[in-house]
């Protein structure tokens, strides 16, 4: 093994020739008698949302994902979280990946305190460390007296600042951002960057999908353009935002 080999840093995820496929139906009595019989017809057809993505990313990378809408961003951040299966290739993570986004899913009948005392429990937090915890969380949220009105009651923006407050509550070793950055006002998104500079200095992972080429310059070093389900470039994110923007 070279020098070169042996000092750089264990792989944090793999993403191997993937392919990600899905159908949709025009209607679901249509979509109910094709699954049931033939499976054909002009109601249904397949979506090849990723096509063959193949790219490493070691511990401590920070990567930004960049891309026109519908171009397969999103799916393979939640392929990545496990909450998609490839139609085939592989992905291989080294810990289990945290996906948080803008339409992430809390408890909408539940108040915002217990749904960060729910997400900590869910993260492997004992109840007494929730209970030490809860504060620090709780404020870190700005949320003030909300924090005891129920999730349906709060704006996007409040959700995203509850849900990245449960997200990064404990430091994950492979962090997925979904969009969740774009709202908030200064100051939360300047605590934000605070965090995630905690949790990469922590030799954590980050992927970003954004179409804030700002953000994705604050928050990363490396750039991913995906296309049309396919990968079109990855490099330095100032080059990468360069290429994307031409």
């Amino acid at each position: 093994m070279t020098d070169a080999m042996s000092s750089a840093p264990p792989l944090s995820l793999r993403v191997s020739d993937v392919h990600i496929e899905y159908e949709l139906f025009d209607a679901r009595r249509a979509a109910l008698r094709q699954r049931v019989a033939t499976r054909t017809g002009e109601s249904r057809r397949v979506v090849h949302a990723v096509k063959g993505v193949s790219f490493d990313v070691s511990e401590g990378e920070s990567v930004g994902m960049i891309g026109s809408n519908g171009s397969g961003k999103s799916t393979i951040l939640a392929a990545i979280a496990g909450m998609l299966a490839p139609s085939r290739g592989e992905i291989l993570v080294s810990d289990e990946p945290r996906l948080m986004g803008v339409g992430a899913t809390l408890m909408p009948l539940a108040t915002g305190a217990r749904n960060i005392r729910l997400g900590c429990l869910a993260l492997g937090m004992v109840p007494a460390e929730v209970e030490e915890r809860f504060d620090e969380i709780a404020d870190f949220t700005e949320l003030g007296e909300a924090i005891e009105r129920p999730l349906r009651t709060y704006s996007s923006g409040m959700r995203a600042r509850l849900h990245f407050a449960i997200a990064t509550a404990i430091a994950p070793r492979i962090l997925l951002i979904d969009e969740a950055l774009s709202v908030g006002d200064q100051k939360f998104k300047e605590k934000s960057t605070e965090r995630i500079a905690s949790i990469l200095a922590s030799a954590g992972t980050l992927l970003l999908v954004s179409h804030s080429m700002a953000e994705l310059r604050k928050h990363c070093t490396r750039g991913i353009w995906l296309e049309q389900g396919v990968l079109r470039v990855d490099g330095p994110i100032d080059d990468v935002i360069e290429q994307y923007e031409r």
